[in-house]
């Protein structure tokens, strides 16, 4: 598999965005999950960087979350912004990591990255609050490199 963008069914796929608009109904913060084949350099420096190339710093409470895959290289961490990081503990993403890598040990990649989504969304529901005006600051689809 050289295309990450085969690492899905069309299928799976609409699990997981469906995943992330199920958080987003709850939160007004913004989800997005990156894959792709290799990480450049050490995983939480390229997924900062991948943030940063999504805008994801951009939102106005600075409240996205991006879930990074490298997956030849078996690469994955969780990222939040500022906004959020103020208020979790400081080992909060490695949990939720940890819940995704889980079920990659059992080659549940779908049901990993949902389950990693869930694991942070009541949380987040609570720090940021859906608000009736909220508006989706950042596309849900997942984004894809090489």
């Amino acid at each position: 598999m050289s295309n990450p963008r085969n690492l899905f069914s069309d299928n799976e796929k609409n699990i997981l965005i469906q995943a992330i608009k199920e958080a987003e109904n709850r939160s007004s913060a913004e989800i997005r999950i990156h894959i792709e084949n290799h990480c450049r350099g050490a995983v939480l420096d390229r997924a900062t960087e991948v943030f940063q190339q999504l805008e994801m710093d951009k939102t106005v409470l600075r409240n996205g979350v991006l879930i990074y895959l490298a997956i030849k290289d078996r690469q994955v961490a969780i990222i939040g912004d500022q906004g959020i990081n103020a208020f979790v503990e400081k080992d909060f993403w490695q949990q939720c990591c940890n819940v995704m890598v889980d079920h990659f040990t059992q080659n549940d990649f779908v049901g990993g990255i949902k389950a990693a989504i869930e694991s942070f969304r009541d949380d987040l529901g609570k720090l940021f609050p859906h608000q009736p005006d909220d508006v989706n600051e950042l596309n849900d689809d997942i984004s894809w490199g090489n």
